[in-house]
């Protein structure tokens, strides 16, 4: 395996779920087995939560990345026809700063490998790392940022944190303004300085009311995103950001920062799959689980279940 693995350290086995009953066999049993070079879509995780500690949010998103593996790893592979390597867990480097840097090389070595990478935070400050990657990687120009959160993560402070990661991203002119989405934003959580300062630069922003205003939660965003995926199908790939202070917290109270209102787990899940059926997502995440505060693992099971429609989503193989 790559030298750029070195820092990556494999889950526990314990993890794994496994029945051992040949007629249900469970995705514990499965992926273990596959190797990287035959994996057409990887898992790898970044447990940290020093970006939340710094932005003033309640830690442990940084025991996130294993609880959601401990769920997953529950389920079976019914509708799934693509191999799946966990390359396991990022070894935090001696600042966030480095840790991003480490994660970085590791997430282009995987896009340029061309495999579809799901990364589980943490917090999500990790976008930037993820973002910087998908830059270096198909060029600045050539991708779109869909982040999916009740708020923006533009906040202008020196010290990065998890309330900093797309305007590093905007200001370091790592995406293009108009390719970036923010979605599902509750505008009592977000300053009206840093809408206007979106607003400027020409960032789609799509507000949570305005998600559910259509029948489908993912109806808003695939009208925003047609056009350009027309003109552009070829050179174009996409990047979601799924945080889960995008979802109310009676179905995710297990998070950094919970509110009482926001997308249910439905219209989250649709979101999901819209990302697995374009055929150009690159990469996706999950960030923002806290463990320590989550009622009966439903917050974890929601991730598992979300990576699961979108390993399931993917378009079959042929042959």
């Amino acid at each position: 395996m790559s030298e750029t693995f070195q820092n990556l350290t494999r889950p526990d086995d314990k993890l794994f779920f496994r029945k051992n009953d040949r007629n249900d066999v469970r995705l514990g049993e499965i992926v273990p087995q596959t190797k990287y070079e035959d994996a057409s879509i990887v898992i790898l995780g970044c447990p940290q939560d020093e970006g939340v500690r710094r932005n003033g949010g309640r830690e442990g998103a940084r025991l996130a990345p294993d609880a959601i593996r401990q769920e997953f790893y529950r389920l079976t592979p019914f509708g799934i026809h693509h191999k799946i390597c966990d390359l396991g867990n990022l070894e935090l480097q001696n600042s966030l700063e480095e840790t991003h840097d480490a994660l970085t090389n590791i997430t282009k070595k995987i896009l340029e490998d061309k495999k579809k990478l799901i990364v589980l935070g943490g917090g999500n400050d990790i976008s930037y790392a993820d973002g910087r990657a998908m830059s270096e990687v198909f060029g600045a120009g050539n991708w779109l940022g869909v982040n999916i959160d009740a708020y923006f993560d533009v906040r202008a402070d020196v010290e990065r944190s998890s309330g900093t990661p797309y305007r590093q991203l905007l200001e370091e002119k790592l995406i293009r303004p108009d390719y970036l989405y923010e979605i599902a934003f509750q505008p009592q959580y977000v300053s009206p300085a840093y809408y206007r300062y979106l607003q400027n630069l020409g960032v789609n922003m799509v507000s949570v009311d305005q998600i559910r205003s259509r029948e489908t939660a993912d109806l808003e965003l695939r009208e925003l995103m047609r056009q350009k995926f027309i003109r552009h199908s070829e050179s174009l790939t996409a990047f979601f950001a799924f945080d889960l202070h995008a979802i109310r917290s009676s179905d995710a109270p297990g998070t950094s920062v919970p509110s009482p209102i926001g997308l249910r787990s439905g219209e989250f899940l649709n979101l999901v799959q819209f990302a697995a059926k374009l055929v150009n997502t690159k990469l996706i995440e999950f960030t923002e689980v806290n463990p320590n505060f989550d009622v009966d693992n439903r917050t974890s099971k929601l991730v598992a279940v979300a990576i699961h429609r979108f390993c399931s989503s993917q378009p079959k193989i042929n042959g």
